[in-house]
């Protein structure tokens, strides 16, 4: 990235940040947001709650296809790791996308959703770097380190940040704390260090994951496993609600693609559920995998 320290802003989380800039997109007369096909309906929720209406984005075989409609004053993207699909923003869509801000003057609001867990290269390169004066990157400490530390950091064009502040006023919204820790932890090496390892260790549950299935699940397909904490696991046709509660009844919280789709995407519906391969601990993940397989057709 591209940045000086007076253009990052801390926040209490990336749905912090999120409300943060709708809030200013619409005082600044924006009124669309461009988004996935697929994506956390939270994400949007707050959009519109916002005043803000969201349409869907394009999605195909090489990603989400980011050529908002006119009148978009913004789009967020998970250009690093698309989620849920898992798919990275394809390069010559990565440039096409910063092209359309800086034609239109609009913004690309960058998500690095999964973006320091990649496993078959080195992480991918922030879009912010294209045009840090069109792109607004947002990161968070939520996967590398713990959901529940609610920090996360806004890097921000010239022209945003004292906007930014000013919407968020004087609260606080994490603690000073869990800011001075982060800074040591990241000065001193020990972030890196954690990163490494976290890496090896997911990359090890996710080939777990994939053997299973192979082995035990051969009908289904594991997709988006290039980076991230989750697979998306392509079922046969008609399948998705029966796996949910095959799932339920072994005590597993699964979720299906369909929770994910954006209501005006124009793909057609696939039978999915996502799995998130990081949330059991060591002394429970055989037994997490093993009802899975169970669970699945």
């Amino acid at each position: 990235m591209r940045t000086d320290p007076g253009r990052v802003l801390v926040c209490g989380g990336f749905a912090h940040a999120l409300t943060l800039l709708a809030a200013v997109l619409r005082a600044r007369g924006v009124h669309t947001v461009a988004v996935e096909s697929y994506g956390l309906h939270v994400h949007r929720d707050l959009l519109t709650a916002a005043g803000l209406r969201t349409v869907a984005l394009p999605f195909d075989d090489r990603g989400t296809d980011p050529a908002p409609p006119d009148g978009a004053g913004a789009v967020l993207l998970t250009p690093a790791h698309q989620f849920p699909m898992g798919v990275p923003l394809h390069p010559d869509r990565r440039t096409a996308v910063v092209d359309w801000a800086r034609r239109t003057g609009a913004l690309v609001l960058e998500d690095d959703y999964d973006g320091e867990f990649r496993y078959d290269r080195q992480p991918v390169g922030a879009l912010q770097g294209l045009d840090p004066d069109r792109v607004v990157y947002l990161g968070t400490a939520s996967k590398s380190l713990a959901p529940g530390l609610r920090l996360a950091w806004a890097v921000l064009p010239p022209g945003l940040a004292d906007d930014l502040t000013a919407a968020r006023g004087g609260m606080d919204t994490c603690g000073v704390l869990d800011q001075l820790t982060l800074a040591e932890f990241l000065t001193s090496g020990a972030y890196d260090r954690h990163v490494r390892a976290a890496r090896l260790r997911y990359r090890r549950r996710r080939d777990a994951l994939v053997e299973a299935l192979a082995a035990r699940a051969p009908g289904v397909r594991a997709t988006g496993i290039a980076a991230g904490l989750h697979a998306v696991l392509r079922l046969p046709p008609g399948t998705e609600q029966s796996v949910l509660k095959a799932a339920a009844w072994q005590g597993l919280g699964l979720h299906g693609l369909s929770l994910f789709r954006h209501p005006e995407a124009v793909a057609e519906p696939v039978d999915a559920v996502v799995v998130g391969y990081g949330t059991p601990p060591d002394h429970a993940w055989a037994g997490a995998l093993d009802a899975l397989c169970r669970a699945l057709p």
